[in-house]
């Protein structure tokens, strides 16, 4: 089964977040976002607004662009 774009950010997601040293409950702390929403995202489990796809992008330090194009590579 192919897997929907939200779960291909989310393992985007978790792999820099990861690469950065930061635990899931640290970073979402670090972005002003509660652990269990952004526990969801990595899960694949919500669709994400703009703003919010920008805030972790930020935080993560890498630029949308990017983050979907690793998600592309996923499939």
């Amino acid at each position: 089964m192919t897997a929907t774009l939200p779960q291909r950010l989310g393992k985007a997601f978790r792999k820099r977040r990861q690469a950065l040293g930061f635990s899931q409950e640290s970073y979402a702390d670090e972005i002003g976002m509660h652990r269990t929403y952004y526990s969801a995202i990595e899960r694949g489990e919500k669709n994400l607004h703009l703003d919010t796809l920008e805030r972790i992008c930020t935080g993560l330090d890498v630029l949308i662009w990017e983050v979907f194009k690793e998600s592309e590579s996923e499939r």
